[in-house]
């Protein structure tokens, strides 16, 4: 997501322009809190989240995670392109991580979610929270009800329903739209390492024009080796509104994020279009 001259351009989850207070209840808190908080958020999730990584070869998966990696309904566990590559390689067949043969249509697929929904595994709520929201696995489209699960696994430790939940009532997206609450949850994502979600609150502040601030969420992002963010950076510069240095230490924390993440299996898969 970039940074937009005008409303109504930005990439899917990326906020609008003229949002709200981007420290959320800014109102209601005194200065002092304000500036704990700010000092809190600036300085926690400095490090992706754990679920980011592959269980297989434990490398963090590349971002945005959907192209670089699989999530297998049986177990809920994201597995990294060259993890799967390599199973298909030795002959395995079925799920990467836990060998369990592939759901042949979509009833099969959401009874595997909702037995893991049962024991009220997290990803598993914010899994089928996404499929009642988009209407799919045969499910009618029933947005209060992704909602409702999205809540619950974000309670559980959910990052990712975190950040649903806050481009959901951003945006408005089949609610009453609530900017302070859509950022609440960007925030609580965001210090607890989740990429997009910061990358998110710096656009928010750049909006509004709190260009230092903006950046400051932009280099944490970038240095977790998020492109968009450091494209973001480097745009800042050419406006005047970030310096060589903050580019530079930005290009060098992304560069070794992305370094950190490469494997020989990941490179074969990239060459073989896995």
């Amino acid at each position: 997501m970039e940074p937009v001259d005008s409303p109504g351009n930005e990439p899917a989850g990326a906020p609008a322009q003229n949002d709200g207070a981007a420290v959320a209840g800014a109102d209601d808190r005194s200065a002092a809190e304000v500036a704990r908080y700010l000092d809190r958020l600036l300085n926690e999730g400095h490090e992706r989240w754990e679920g980011d990584r592959c269980p297989i070869c434990f490398l963090f998966v590349g971002l945005p995670t959907g192209k670089y990696a699989q999530m297998n309904q049986c177990c809920m566990k994201t597995v990294c392109k060259g993890c799967i590559l390599a199973a298909r390689q030795r002959g395995l067949r079925g799920c990467e991580f836990c060998r369990t043969p592939r759901p042949s249509d979509d009833a099969s697929q959401l009874a595997m979610v909702q037995k893991r929904v049962s024991k009220r595994n997290a990803e598993a709520m914010k899994h089928l929270g996404d499929k009642y929201f988009y209407g799919r696995l045969g499910l009618t489209k029933d947005i209060p009800r992704a909602i409702e699960l999205w809540t619950e696994a974000a309670e559980l430790g959910s990052v990712d329903a975190h950040y649903h939940l806050g481009v959901t009532y951003y945006n408005g997206e089949g609610v009453e739209e609530d900017k302070p609450r859509g950022i609440r949850h960007w925030q609580q994502a965001a210090m607890k390492g989740h990429v997009p979600s910061r990358h998110n609150l710096g656009v928010v502040e750049f909006n509004k024009g709190n260009y230092e601030l903006a950046v400051q969420h932009f280099m944490i992002s970038a240095k977790m080796g998020y492109e968009m963010s450091l494209n973001v950076i480097k745009k800042m510069l050419m406006e005047g509104h970030a310096t060589k240095a903050q580019y530079a230490e930005a290009l060098r924390g992304y560069g070794d994020a992305v370094e950190e993440m490469k494997s020989h299996q990941r490179e074969e898969a990239k060459r073989l279009g896995v």
